[in-house]
């Protein structure tokens, strides 16, 4: 099973931006977005299981929502107010049956 993400870029400060990630299967578990800047360590921005409970890092503040479409196998995170301390290479991960599973990252970089 292999995870696609796509949507990161270029954005000024107080715009969006919408991330999508696609399985190639279905996926049971919990399905969720993690961030990593240059010198940090990778960390949860959102979670989300396939009944669509959610679980967000306190810097989201309301900011960012994610959601799934159990039926495409895809998580999406929409991202609004973006910051500049919001540039990071954005994860994917889910819950599978075969494990932990990560995506291959996308950049988003966020202009003062």
């Amino acid at each position: 099973v292999q995870l696609q993400a796509s949507g990161g870029g270029l954005v000024q400060a107080g715009g969006s931006l919408r991330l999508s990630c696609a399985a190639s299967a279905s996926i049971f578990g919990a399905m969720g977005w993690y961030r990593q800047s240059p010198g940090n360590q990778r960390e949860l921005v959102a979670t989300i299981t396939r009944g669509g409970s959610t679980n967000y890092a306190d810097f989201v503040e309301g900011r960012f929502t994610i959601s799934r479409d159990n039926a495409k196998n895809t998580v999406y995170l929409q991202m609004n107010s973006l910051k500049p301390e919001d540039t990071a290479v954005y994860y994917c991960n889910a819950a599978s049956a075969y494990g932990s599973l990560w995506g291959q990252g996308t950049l988003v970089t966020v202009s003062s």
